[in-house]
């Protein structure tokens, strides 16, 4: 049988011959003790990479993300974040649940909220409202078909943040692709921020792991959190192995992702009845199937069919996403699948 082109997400990818080999051969230690030296490497790594003072290395983007708000805020805090953003509605309700915070989503414009947007739902301290403590953006914003967020908008925040005494937690679980896209550096994009995360095991290639960065003080509580959280790691370095690899070797090949992601783009709106529901920045692909193909359902049910696997993102809505796994060939091959797709009705 052969083998599927698997465009559901980034994170299907699986570790190169290269990567397995640099796992097989880490030196471990046990990190919960903190003496895990490929762990320490990565983190020292990231740090410096970002210019913060500490970094540390969690199991996931989810638990990268809750261990800074928790980091940053008191039970009862107010986290103002998008509508549409991961942390609102892809984390199971992480942050009122493990750390009693209370969310203020607003509706940003392709994931983007703007510091005047923000400005009028910043609370005064009262002693009957919650307070205003984290400000979230989110880039590339997943939602948002992989939309870039204005590196000049998340300067507005910051300053509009440390205006009024909040913090700036930056999900950059695909800060990379912005990074490559822009050729904006991780150092300008993470100094918008008092946190940021970024994940490994999506368009870098490792199987597991994302990054959590910040200020010495800040680390040092996420790494309590992540305790508790059920977060700490023992021999993780052969997972940090397989970050580094992704550092050294998967970082510029993400151009190649968004090249193949405006092939597919420019495939998909050349078939009548597939329309793309936002231009494609990175590596993303959202689009709307009209109704004459049937249901989302049907739709995914014939690509599959052909070897093809996408994700439902909505009423009538699909979303594809290029990775390592997915060559110009497979486009070519997904292209002309799209073209030759007969109606359902």
């Amino acid at each position: 049988m052969s083998t599927p082109i698997d465009l559901r997400s980034d994170t299907v990818t699986r570790p190169v011959p290269e990567m397995r080999r640099a796992i097989a051969e880490a030196v471990v230690g046990d990190d919960v003790f903190g003496d895990d030296p490929t762990v320490i490497a990565l983190e020292q790594r990231i740090a410096a990479l970002f210019g913060t003072e500490a970094a540390l290395f969690v199991p996931s983007g989810t638990m990268a993300n809750q261990v800074a708000l928790a980091s940053l805020t008191e039970p009862g805090d107010e986290i103002i974040l998008d509508r549409q953003c991961h942390i609102f509605n892809y984390e199971v309700g992480a942050a009122p649940v493990l750390s009693g915070l209370q969310f203020n989503p607003l509706d940003g414009e392709m994931g983007v909220i703007t510091a005047d947007q923000i400005r009028p739902h910043i609370r005064p301290r009262d002693l009957h409202t919650p307070v205003t403590k984290v400000i979230v953006v989110e880039n590339t914003h997943n939602r948002a078909g992989g939309h870039l967020f204005p590196l000049d908008e998340m300067k507005r925040i910051k300053a509009l943040a440390e205006s009024h005494g909040l913090k700036v937690h930056l999900d950059g679980a695909r800060l990379a692709n912005a990074v490559v896209a822009t050729g904006i550096t991780f150092r300008e994009y993470v100094s918008c921020a008092d946190t940021v995360n970024m994940c490994f095991s999506k368009g870098l290639g490792a199987p597991v792991g994302s990054i959590v960065a910040g200020s010495t003080e800040t680390i040092k509580k996420a790494r309590r959190k992540r305790k508790q959280f059920g977060g700490g790691m023992r021999q993780a370095g052969i997972l940090a192995a397989a970050a580094l690899y992704a550092l050294d070797h998967h970082i510029d090949r993400l151009r190649e992702d968004h090249e193949n992601a405006r092939r597919l783009a420019d495939a998909i709106q050349s078939v009548d009845g597939l329309e793309l529901v936002y231009p494609v920045d990175t590596n993303i692909i959202v689009f709307r199937v009209d109704e004459k193909f049937g249901a989302v359902e049907e739709f995914l049910a014939s690509l599959r069919e052909h070897g093809v696997l996408a994700v439902p993102f909505g009423q009538g809505i699909v979303r594809m996403v290029t990775h390592l796994d997915v060559n110009a060939e497979d486009i070519k091959t997904v292209a002309g699948l799209l073209g030759r797709l007969k109606p359902a009705r």
